[in-house]
């Protein structure tokens, strides 16, 4: 069968005097062995780019977590240097790009920072530095240089039963890692809960009456998912999306 095409929204970075528009080579495996799928990134060039061409020509879109935080402004708050970085032309590219991959009906799976664009897209906040407010745990990674243990598996999350991610992990309850220190505040128009930890963080959401898959969560499947069953579930569900949009399309 013929793999789909993945469109990666990719990160800004500033290196050796170049802006660098780059994704993290986990995200790029999770599909490639996870999804059964070719990642493509995307440039991050905002209006630059017809996002609607580009669009046509793919299967299904990847909106990656990262270092940078959405940037406040677009949800009505002030930026601080504290709640920093931002990456303004990652905001500029996959803010209007998943409204538009949405609208067509491509499947779309967001992770962390993509999970929070698809909120800030559709009119929803976020809350930040979680960890400071009443009766939050503390999401944020643990210090250290071992990307496992950064990565290691934290908490467990209840998932809605009848929902997008319990149909594709059919489990209500799953252990999950957690590496953020935002989170949803008010939900943007049509999005649902499908995952909350025990502090009432919402860890998973979809898009109600969406044409085509559309999955985010906070946590990040694409490390463990060669070895963590849940994981590997998601890329695998989101690869057979891909598939069925690129064959009725």
């Amino acid at each position: 069968m013929t793999q789909p095409l993945i469109l990666v929204i990719s990160d800004v970075k500033p290196l050796d005097g170049y802006d660098w528009h780059a994704a993290p080579s986990t995200y790029l495996q999770a599909l490639i062995k996870g999804a059964n799928a070719i990642p493509v990134i995307l440039p991050s060039f905002g209006t630059e780019i017809d996002l609607e061409a580009v669009l046509n020509r793919v299967d299904g879109v990847l909106a990656t977590g990262s270092r940078s935080n959405v940037n406040p402004k677009l949800y009505g708050q002030e930026p601080t240097e504290a709640n920093g970085p931002y990456d303004l032309d990652r905001d500029a590219t996959s803010l209007p790009l998943l409204r538009l991959a949405i609208d067509k009906g491509i499947p779309v799976f967001a992770i962390c920072r993509g999970m929070q664009e698809l909120n800030v897209a559709f009119g929803g906040t976020l809350l930040t530095e979680i960890q400071e407010l009443e009766g939050r745990t503390d999401h944020r990674a643990p210090t250290s240089g071992d990307q496992d243990e950064r990565f290691r598996i934290a908490h467990p999350v209840e998932v809605k039963p009848a929902s997008q991610l319990g149909k594709a992990v059919q489990n209500q309850s799953i252990e999950v890692n957690s590496l953020h220190r935002q989170a949803l505040g008010e939900l943007g128009t049509g999005l649902e809960i499908e995952a909350q930890a025990a502090d009432g963080t919402i860890e998973a959401v979809s898009v109600k009456g969406a044409k085509g898959f559309v999955l985010a969560t906070q946590w990040h499947p694409e490390y463990w998912f060669a070895s963590d069953g849940p994981s590997k579930k998601l890329f695998s569900a989101f690869g057979d999306a891909a598939r069925h949009y690129a064959a009725n399309k």
